[in-house]
């Protein structure tokens, strides 16, 4: 069970723990990350949350989704 810090809102805390864990390889880059569904389990969340999760993942340039197969972790930038 998470503990949920009680001044952020639930999807950054998410993604911040799916953040950490590209980070440690344990999703390693243009493998998928859990779908919405499997968010939504582990965590307890609602799916609009679990979305918003994905969706601020692809802004940051963290994932890329591909229609029909899921969100997968990006490559870093080449300047990294």
């Amino acid at each position: 069970m998470i503990e949920w810090r009680p001044n952020a809102p639930k999807w950054e805390q998410v993604a911040d723990i799916l953040k950490a864990r590209i980070a440690d390889g344990t999703y390693p880059v243009d493998t998928p990350l859990p779908s919405e569904h499997l968010l939504v389990q582990e965590f307890d969340v609602a799916r609009g949350t679990a979305r918003k999760v994905l969706t601020r993942l692809r802004e940051q340039g963290i994932a890329y989704s591909v229609r029909g197969l899921g969100t997968f972790v990006s490559p870093p930038p080449a300047d990294e």
